[in-house]
Formats: structure tokens, sequence, C-alpha cells
């Protein structure tokens, strides 16, 4: 049996969309764009959103847009998809790395403070903004992100790309930081092929993220009147549609990805050598975006992945930590031991086969083979 890592789930409603587009006369800045983003703010109970043509390009937006530049610091976590600190790259500031909890692995509230009361003055006087990444669709504890933000004058940017339909105590994520971000690349929850969108409240921010995401031009749209540096990150009218029916889905998606990820809990909860993943009490609806198993420590992970591919069962370690990538190390002299609970984490996460349709049979032959593979590595 191959069982794939991801896979989307596309019905006939979303391919005839698609195809009603094809066959308009808008293949570009039409409205299929406007119904997107009038559902999805709508949805989030936002007055603004942007959609553009990925998540990276939605962050690269608000950091740009929060006027965050060279020198800047911006406090975040090393361990998430590398778009999160990169972003901050493109304007030439600084990704401020903080450590994680070693149960939610998202970004430590208590961990960050203490960084920032060790910081110098002229650190101090550098930092923006804090950049918090709900990881795995698991929101942060943001309370306590909020209360640093207000105590510090920081700006609170939420990177929710995995987090679309989850919430924290009745919120949804996306609405909990000052501007919030989603992706819908096809291991997402839903997708638009690639995609992202902005959400906000905040008039400046979007207007100047609708100009940018467009070369600059005004609000008026003028083809070759241009403001500002811009730039070519808008979202097409084929992804939008594919947008406005996958949302209107987005309830049956949830729920089938939340009855994958119980089988699993189910399946593998007796399996002494790994941990099944930690939801905290204040999460009150988790919308999966991936299934992350953990490693007791001293069990060869990569042996288990590379058993589990041989055997047809596709898996990734989630996440390689952002400051142990190499230009990292070398723009910044990061080495191994600097942020020892991302790095233990790192070292122990295998991300099994998750999506929509992914049938009972096919997790049990997960399982199987996981099983299998632990007893030769354990064995050994």
């Amino acid at each position: 049996m191959q069982v794939p890592l991801s896979g989307s789930d596309i019905d006939e409603k979303d391919i005839q969309g698609v195809v009603n587009v094809l066959k308009s006369r808008f293949l570009s800045i039409g409205p299929k764009i406007v119904e997107f983003e009038k559902k999805m703010a709508d949805y989030m109970g936002r007055k603004y959103t942007v959609a553009v043509n990925s998540g990276t390009s939605a962050l690269h937006l608000i950091v740009r847009s929060l006027g965050i530049g060279e020198g800047d610091l911006v406090i975040t976590t090393p361990f998430s998809f590398i778009a999160s600190s990169n972003c901050l790259l493109f304007e030439k500031a600084v990704p401020a790395f903080v450590d994680i909890e070693p149960d939610t692995l998202n970004l430590d509230p208590e961990k960050v403070e203490s960084k920032i009361l060790s910081m110098k003055k002229e650190e101090i006087s550098k930092l923006k903004a804090l950049l918090v990444v709900d990881v795995f669709s698991h929101p942060v504890r943001w309370d306590r992100f909020k209360e640093l933000a207000d105590k510090y004058s920081l700006r609170l940017i939420e990177d929710s790309a995995e987090a679309l339909g989850s919430e924290y105590k009745g919120e949804k994520a996306g609405n909990l930081g000052e501007i919030g971000v989603f992706a819908f690349y096809p291991n997402k929850q839903m997708t638009t092929g690639e995609g992202g969108i902005i959400i906000t409240d905040d008039e400046k921010v979007a207007q100047l993220c609708q100009s940018m995401r467009s070369q600059g031009r005004g609000v008026s749209g003028e083809w070759l009147s241009h403001l500002r540096v811009g730039y070519n990150y808008r979202m097409d009218e084929l992804a939008a549609s594919l947008g406005c029916s996958q949302l209107d889905r987005l309830e049956e998606i949830i729920f089938k990805r939340n009855q994958v990820a119980q089988l699993y809990n189910h399946k593998l909860q007796e399996i002494e050598e790994i941990e099944i993943p930690y939801i905290a009490d204040y999460v009150t609806r988790l919308s999966w975006f991936v299934y992350v198993i953990r490693l007791k420590k001293g069990i060869s992970r990569d042996q288990i992945m590379q058993y589990l591919n041989q055997e047809g069962v596709q898996c990734k370690p989630y996440f390689t930590p952002i400051h142990l990538q190499p230009f990292y190390r070398k723009m910044f002299g990061y080495k191994e031991g600097d942020f020892p609970v991302t790095e233990d984490v790192a070292g122990r996460t295998i991300a099994l086969p998750f999506f929509n349709n992914l049938k009972e049979e096919q997790i049990d032959y997960v399982v199987e083979k996981l099983k299998e593979g632990i007893k030769l590595v354990v064995s050994e």
C-alpha cells in the first residue's frame, strides 16, 4: 500500500467554479476575489481581508505595512515553517528567536518576557513586534501575548496559516492578534492551490496591503499609477473561485479531519514509544492541520522514518529548527544548543499521512508499519 502525506479534497462544485472562471472574461482582478474576500471577512467577523498569492506574501505585506524595517527586532519562534521568519528578512529586520513550550510546541510567553527583560536599551529601542505562530493549528496562549504586547508597546502579528477554524477560548484563530494570516496551500484545511489572506480591522493596514499586493497602485486601481513600491502578490480569479467553494465546505472539511485525527488517537494510544498530539484546555476547537507524533527520547526518528517510507508510508520531520537552517547559521551565528526545547522536539517529531479523505484501512496500515518500525529500531 502507498499512503501519501497529504491530499486535497476537491469536489465537482470546486471544479465547475474554476471552469466557469475560465469561460469568463476575468482571469485576474475580477469579481471572484471580491467575493472570496467578503466571504472570509464574514466568516471571521472582521472588517477587512486582503487575498494574496501565498501565506508568505501575506506575512511580508503585513511586516512592510507596519513599518518594520532594517535592523528592527521581532520576537518569534524557531519552531515553524521558515516563512514566518523569512518575511522579516525580506525587510532586513531581525528575527529574535525565543524557545517553545514543550507541550503545545508554541512560543513560550514566559520565555518571551524573560528575553525582553534581558535586552539592552539599544535592543529594546529596536524591538517592534511579536510574530506569533499557531503551530500545527494549536493556538498559543493569547491572553498572555496580548498582555506582553500592551506592556511593551509591541505590534502583535498572528501567523495562523495552519489554524483556519481553530478557536482559543471561543474566539477564532486569526482574530486573536492585531493582524492575522491564513494560507491555502494544498495541505491546508482548505485550498486555493496557492494562496493566502490577511485578516484585520485596521483600515490603514488593509489599504496598504491592497496597494502593495498590486504593484503599489492606489485605491482607484489606475493601471499605470503607482503610489509606492509594490509587488505582484495578487490572488488570481481561478484561485479565488476555488476558495469560495472550499470555504462553503469548511465545516464539513474540519469535521472530516477531526474524524481522521480521532482514529489516529485511538489506534496509537497504546504505543508506549510515542506521544500523540497534545491539546491545551484553552483550545475550544482544534481544526487539525497535520498529525504529528513525538517519539520517546532515545529512539532513532530517522531510522523509523526510513522504514515507513520504504514501506510506502510517506512521512516528514515537522519542523526542522529555523535557527539551524544553513543560511541562518551563517547570517546570525546560531548553533546547536541555542534553543534546547525546539531542538529536542524537532529531533523526535514525525508527521504521519493526514488529509480529509484518508481511509481507515490506510490509517491501520500506517499504524501497523509504525509499530513494526519501532520494534525493529528498539530491538537493535
